[in-house]
């Protein structure tokens, strides 16, 4: 967990070394763990990419100093990169469909970045493709593209993982994490595959979303009110590996929504939606260990909060269901 006793010179010092606190709900026998990714200081996991990537492709030479960075982005991760690139001399752009929200794009602007808003309709696709666009009008502009940098990934394989092996003394059974670009699970599974292969690596999406396509499966598209996790066109998430992948496991909204409100109600976790996705997946995993139906190397789960959900309480998430949906 997080254990800064000393004065640091530079808000990116206090990105990572989140706690790692266990989910009461969870089976006695296996229980389940869960990174609280709320404490970075833009309060979200994005932080840790923006601050990865962007000191990479400084070293790189791929981004100019003072140059422009231009990411297609559903909110958090323009907080993360906004967060660094403040820091590290760098303008940041964010193109972000309308519907995600309000929150994170004030934040953004808050942090000095410029957002430029697409059709809700026309989807990250179009995000991806107007980041583009802009950049090809700048001398000094990069696109991140956090759907297909594997710098993504490598900042959780270097970080995140790093810090749950210690934390339980490598000790993990199994791996869940809802997949948006899936750079958060890719990182994991490989570090942890790499320590164990038999290592559980499950996916998390929301029921309508696509990820189940990698596993050959025909999928019926539907809308979901998760946000940051699942994916409508899986040819624009080119991180994601099949082969580090157990399952693929889908969760109804109102699942969600019900697990949000048990986590706040019932152990003091202000999660959003992918993260109480998340907590139930997890959970399902370690029942399936518990029971001996999943085969893994230590009876322990390991999953992510992503963010707080104080970044969407104008969409009623703490109301009924058909508030929050509506």
């Amino acid at each position: 967990m997080t254990t800064h006793r000393e004065p640091l010179s530079s808000v990116l010092e206090t990105i990572g070394e989140t706690p790692l606190v266990r989910v009461q709900d969870g089976p006695e026998a296996v229980p389940v763990y869960a990174k609280l990714e709320s404490f970075n200081p833009g309060a979200s996991i994005k932080d840790r990419i923006g601050r990865y990537m962007l000191e990479r492709m400084l070293e790189r030479g791929e981004l100019p100093p003072g140059g422009t960075v231009i990411e297609p982005t559903a909110g958090n991760t323009g907080i993360g990169i906004a967060v660094a690139a403040g820091q590290l001399g760098v303008r940041a752009v964010f193109v972000v469909p309308e519907r995600f929200s309000v929150e994170k794009q004030q934040l953004m602007r808050a942090l000095g970045a410029d957002v430029i808003n697409t059709p809700t309709e026309d989807g990250m696709g179009y995000a991806i493709q107007r980041a583009h666009e802009l950049a090809d009008e700048l001398d000094d502009a990069v696109v991140p593209q956090q759907f297909s940098n594997p710098l993504n990934a490598e900042a959780h394989y270097e970080t995140t993982a790093p810090e749950v092996d210690e934390a339980l003394s490598g000790r993990v059974g199994a791996v869940v994490a809802g997949c948006g670009t899936g750079g958060t699970l890719m990182g994991m599974a490989r570090y942890f595959r790499e320590h164990d292969p038999g290592t559980h690596i499950v996916a998390v999406e929301p029921e309508g979303s696509a990820y189940r396509e990698f596993l050959g499966e025909t999928v019926e598209h539907d809308s979901y009110k998760t946000e940051g996790i699942g994916t409508h066109d899986i040819e624009t998430n080119e991180l994601f590996d099949p082969d580090l992948v157990d399952d693929v496991v889908q969760i109804a909204d109102r699942d969600v929504h019900a697990e949000m409100s048990r986590l706040a109600a019932e152990e003091g976790h202000l999660v959003a939606s992918s993260a109480a996705a998340n907590s139930i997946a997890a959970k399902r995993v370690a029942r399936g260990i518990d029971s001996g139906r999943i085969d893994a190397p230590h009876d322990t789960v390991v999953t992510v909060f992503a963010d707080s959900s104080e970044r969407y309480l104008s969409k009623g998430l703490y109301g009924s269901f058909d508030e929050w949906t509506g």
